[in-house]
């Protein structure tokens, strides 16, 4: 399974108007409406927050690493002799991210739904820490509450973060990364980076795949994520035409494929998915690439000339 989100596995999402549910008994190939999206949030709070409290993770090993320690974190329960540990919900950060039902094609009438993303930096890099739009390079395990792996690459590799799921591309924002320097490739061709950061998040189903069963994932499932930060290429331009994708948020909701200036109103709702401008090398469709209409001087500072003086830039206004 590969955690990956593309645009198409969005499209499909809003495209389709239903989805098997596994972790309901809904057999292969019956459809069901996806649930209400609010619904859901509440829902997976509460189980997460349970979650919370009643688990930890080795911090004490963090804290003071024995030798040899792999800075690999392993969560258990507040059982038995680790019944005193400090518990998870006394450790996690959070922060509020707003969905929409049409992100993740739910047909409901209803703004934005709030859902709370949970994450620890267990271990801080030496280097920087990514935005939405930059590529990483990682390796991770993903797992349920329950304990079950459904995902785990035990290898750095790269990753662009608007390709990948909403509260993963969030959450890494918070960690920072190890530098290039302490990059050690081995005989057996793996890697090693001594100065990665380390971190721990765990996201709502809205942040995830939410009714998407295709790729394997439980339908309506929280998801643990442990994450090792390599390396960072900052201002990723993911369709080369001169803006990085982090300066294509123009709504600044911290999701570009809502970012859509192409003149074609009827397939916004179409084209947001399979084109949007960070994807787009003619963000107005005007016939004249987006590099040709902006200024990048030697330093690499962006400019935005407004030839017809109306506000809009020449790059965003089909009529310039």
């Amino acid at each position: 399974m590969n955690l990956k989100n593309l645009g198409l596995g969005l499209l499909a999402a809003l495209l389709l108007a239903s989805c098997r549910n596994d972790d309901d008994g809904i057999l292969p190939g019956s459809t069901v409406p996806p649930r209400d999206l609010d619904e859901v949030a509440l829902e997976n709070d509460a189980d997460i927050r349970e979650f919370l409290q009643t688990h930890f993770y080795n911090y004490e090993e963090f804290d003071n690493p024995p030798a040899g320690f792999d800075y690999q974190i392993r969560i258990d329960t507040l059982a038995g002799d680790n019944a005193d540990k400090t518990p998870l919900i006394e450790q996690m950060q959070t922060e509020i991210i707003q969905i929409t039902p049409e992100q993740v094609g739910v047909d409901q009438d209803l703004g934005n739904v709030a859902h709370t993303l949970y994450y620890l930096s267990v271990r801080d890099g030496v280097g920087v820490s990514p935005t939405i739009g930059d590529s990483v390079l990682v390796r991770y395990q993903g797992s349920y509450l329950d304990g079950r792996s459904f995902d785990a690459n035990p290898n750095f590799q790269w990753q662009e973060l608007p390709f990948f799921l909403r509260g993963y591309q969030e959450a890494m924002k918070h960690f920072s990364s190890g530098t290039l320097g302490s990059l050690v490739v081995n005989p057996d061709g793996t890697s090693e980076i001594d100065d990665r950061g380390v971190g721990l998040l765990i996201l709502p189903s809205g942040l995830g795949y939410f009714s998407d069963t295709s790729t394997g994932i439980i339908a309506y499932s929280p998801l643990i994520f442990r994450v090792d930060l390599g390396l960072v290429v900052e201002d990723t331009d993911s369709d080369g035409d001169g803006i990085p994708n982090i300066m294509e948020d123009l709504n600044n909701n911290g999701y570009l494929y809502d970012d859509n200036t192409d003149e074609a109103q009827e397939l916004q709702a179409f084209t947001a998915i399979l084109r949007p401008n960070f994807l787009d090398t003619d963000d107005d469709s005007d016939g004249r690439p987006t590099r040709e209409e902006i200024e990048i001087d030697a330093q690499g500072n962006i400019t935005f000339p407004d030839s017809d003086g109306d506000g809009t830039p020449d790059y965003l206004d089909r009529d310039s």
